[in-house]
């Protein structure tokens, strides 16, 4: 199906694309149909990707990985949470961070506090607030990034 979106213009999308979050994401509640869409073509995972609402054109946030920018993140979630995605293991979970990104690039920010959970098999995705205290909702990431990119480049990926 075609979508139109806000950065990469009309995308044919394929169903087993699609992401369903049954309860929305924080504040976008009534969206509940995703997809996540790369910035390059060169068949590379990106450390950023797009997740692209597929009933709002307009509505897309910038993701990461949450290993990118904090090799030790380990959320503490609630289970009951995490029950609308099924059994969870290694190979169908995705976690994914929302990111800010201003004008001012180095206030760029993702937040830790509320990832996004996805079962890859299923295709379901929630969004969950975590329990660890010490997890902020802006966590500075412009060095982290900037640093990851540097060491992308002198591997040669």
């Amino acid at each position: 199906m075609l979508i139109k979106t806000k950065c990469f213009g009309e995308v044919d999308i394929t169903e087993e694309k699609v992401i369903t979050f049954d309860e929305g994401l924080l504040g976008f509640e009534e969206y509940k149909r995703f997809t996540l869409l790369y910035n390059n073509e060169n068949g590379k995972k990106a450390n950023v990707s797009w997740l692209q609402s597929m009933d709002e054109e307009k509505l897309a946030f910038p993701v990461i990985n949450p290993f990118v920018v904090k090799e030790d993140y380990q959320p503490i979630i609630n289970e009951t949470l995490l029950q609308p995605l099924g059994d969870l293991n290694e190979e169908n979970t995705l976690v994914l961070l929302t990111m800010s990104v201003p004008k001012d690039l180095p206030k760029m920010t993702a937040n830790l506090k509320a990832p996004l959970v996805i079962n890859s098999e299923l295709r379901k995705g929630v969004q969950a607030i975590v329990e660890n205290q010490d997890y902020l909702v802006k966590f500075p990431i412009y060095d982290i990034i900037k640093q990851a990119k540097k060491a992308k480049e002198e591997k040669g990926d």
